[in-house]
């Protein structure tokens, strides 16, 4: 049930990235399929994180922090812990299967070809087409589901039985329709035009998750073309929406116009309560957000003492700071990098040293955040 044949010379072999068993059907099938091309479900990033997971250091983790994309390598973590929780159960790192099918290609010398979109691209697109609510649900599922709520499935059940992959694709676009569409929907398409590509030149055996294994084989039966310009499409990321870039600015603009007028009017008494304010909440809720994710003191201080300071300024953010003295104070391990990795259940964010650098980072923003919201609108209110 995990093979399709599109035609002589295309075979779809479904799999299961945690399991053994398809580890050993991909070997098979190299070796059985004699094909001239290896197709595997990687993406560049992917592979090089599954085969040099040593280059996963305290120097990256600081550049992630610096670049802002803290919030995005953690989504990213948190999606992978339930498949990575089933690899861990089955005894196999996630991807064992996409190495296994690399391997059989080397050996048997044939050429490997990477046909999946950039992860960070799938994940940036996902988050930029998700509406809020969509956003709170999926975070809320994946950081306050109780283990004991999560029902057993095998991995060779997974693969046996085409409508449980079909129930948990339709229970992912319920939970968030754009997320959905992202990566299940965009991918199915993306993976089968890249496929598509690769027939002219031989004999092709593409490996892919089981839960693409319709969508893309679907997709190629129509022999649809990806041309240029849908594959440029599906590798846009739409930039921020112009009113959010006029919020990012407004907000700052609005407050310092405001203590301007506040002082030029000479009322020092409410100059000082509006400071005060401005200082105490940013401060307060941002110290908050580092706490709740168990940051060190220094660094919850940190997040205190730069959020009124970044609020005012579009171009910084509290929480880089307050991880970067975390990731300082508290610098990970090469156990806690190695063991961050695979990551087998939600509580290690907070008990792993780059878990905890990640929240401290993302948890002081949103703080930071709600305290510039709420303490503008608060001095506002004040005033009329």
């Amino acid at each position: 049930m995990t093979v399709i044949d599109i035609d002589e010379n295309l075979r779809l072999l479904g799999t299961a990235h945690i399991s053994k068993a398809s580890a050993d059907a991909a070997r098979h099938e190299v070796v059985e399929y004699e094909p001239d091309i290896v197709a595997v479900e990687l993406c560049k990033s992917r592979l090089d994180a599954l085969t040099r997971p040593d280059r996963f250091d305290n120097e990256t983790l600081g550049k992630v922090l610096r670049e802002g994309k803290a919030p995005l390598v953690l989504f990213q973590s948190m999606l992978a812990v339930e498949q990575r929780r089933m690899g861990l159960a089955e005894g196999e790192k996630p991807g064992t299967d996409l190495l296994a099918a690399m391997q059989a290609a080397a050996e048997a010398q044939k050429e490997v070809a990477l046909v999946d979109r950039d992860i960070q691209t799938t994940l940036r697109r996902a988050w930029r087409k998700m509406k809020f609510r969509e956003k709170w649900k999926v975070m809320s599922a994946l950081l306050f589901e109780e283990e004991g709520e999560q029902e057993d499935v095998s991995v060779e059940e997974l693969l046996e039985n085409s409508d449980l992959i079909t129930q948990l694709m339709d229970e992912l676009r319920e939970v968030a329709p754009a997320a959905g569409e992202v990566l299940i929907d965009e991918r199915d398409e993306f993976l089968a035009g890249s496929i598509q590509r690769l027939r002219p030149e031989g004999k092709v055996l593409a490996v892919i998750g089981a839960g693409h294994l319709e969508g893309v084989a679907n997709h190629l039966r129509r022999n649809s073309e990806l041309d240029k310009e849908r594959f440029r499409e599906l590798n846009h990321i739409t930039p921020p929406h112009p009113a959010w870039k006029v919020v990012k600015w407004g907000i700052p603009v609005l407050m310092l116009g405001l203590f301007a007028w506040i002082a030029s009017q000479g009322d020092i008494a409410a100059l000082k309560d509006a400071a005060i304010t401005w200082l105490a909440l940013n401060a307060i809720l941002a110290a908050l957000g580092a706490a709740i994710a168990r940051g060190h003191p220094l660094a919850i201080l940190t997040a205190a003492i730069a959020s009124p300071i970044t609020s005012l300024n579009p171009m910084l953010a509290a929480g880089w700071f307050a991880g970067l003295v975390q990731l300082k104070i508290a610098a990970p391990s090469t156990k806690d990098l190695q063991s961050f990795l695979k990551l087998d259940r939600l509580s290690l964010f907070w008990k792993n040293k780059v878990g905890r650098v990640l929240l401290v980072t993302a948890f002081a923003n949103l703080g930071s955040t709600a305290g510039a919201w709420i303490a503008g609108s608060a001095i506002i209110g004040s005033m009329l």
